[in-house]
């Protein structure tokens, strides 16, 4: 083998780790994880190929950054797997306390969402 040709395998070899490196960082890195409560407003399966279960929950309170203004507290969130969909789709309008990954970007067969529910820490009726 040539010193050339040991240099380009080289050079070949340290390019694909980079790419798998800033893939896995992309894609499959957890950012943060954390949990997130709030009334569930609905959890529905959608997508064109790939068939994930998205949903959406209504946090209390109305704050703002900016004076004068009001926030919608909203969190919308892709779901981990079938069995956690079901279970949200059967008690929708409940108070849900959810943890979730956020991730730094989407995978069509993960969901729309960059933060992730994987569990489903307590639900309860929403106080009347």
């Amino acid at each position: 083998m040539t010193t050339g040709k040991k240099v380009g395998s080289i050079i070949a070899v340290i390019v694909v780790i980079l790419l798998v490196a800033i893939c896995y960082y992309r894609y499959f890195f957890v950012f943060g994880e954390g949990v997130k409560a709030g009334e569930l407003n609905y959890v529905v399966k959608k997508g064109y190929i790939f068939k994930t279960y998205e949903g959406k929950l209504i946090q209390s309170g109305i704050r703002s950054k900016q004076a004068g203004t009001l926030q919608n507290n909203e969190f919308e969130f892709s779901i981990a797997n079938k069995e956690i969909a079901d279970k949200m789709m059967a008690n929708s309008g409940k108070f849900y306390e959810l943890h979730y990954k956020e991730y730094k970007n989407t995978l069509p067969w993960r969901g729309f969402s960059v933060y992730v529910v994987d569990s489903i820490l307590t639900t309860k009726d929403v106080p009347q």
